[in-house]
């Protein structure tokens, strides 16, 4: 005896789920996702290109200031804080790194 395996658009459903999910939408949006998507596409677009700009102020911010610049006041942080702020830099100098060769292609 065998067992034919249907899903009944089950991945379908899965994926329109996970999709409002990442636009943090409520479930009363999964019909309209699948019958009209171009509006939530748009809305997904947006937030990427929102994270992107984050992402390069983030650089801008963290790069050393131009010539000229007045001097910073000195801030005193412990090493574990300087540690984590070289890591989220690094992770960010990755992510734009990643964005800009993805980009290329």
């Amino acid at each position: 005896m065998s067992v034919i395996e249907h899903e009944f658009g089950k991945k379908k459903r899965e994926t329109v789920r996970q999709f409002t999910s990442l636009l943090t939408l409520d479930a009363l949006h999964e019909a309209n996702v699948v019958s009209n998507p171009v509006p939530y596409l748009e809305r997904a677009s947006e937030q990427i290109y929102q994270l992107e700009k984050a992402l390069c102020e983030a650089l801008d911010a963290a790069a050393a200031p131009l010539e000229g610049a007045p001097s910073a006041e000195m801030v005193m942080v412990n090493a574990d804080e300087y540690r984590r702020l070289l890591n989220c830099r690094a992770i960010v100098e990755k992510a734009l790194v990643q964005r800009r060769s993805s980009g290329e292609d």
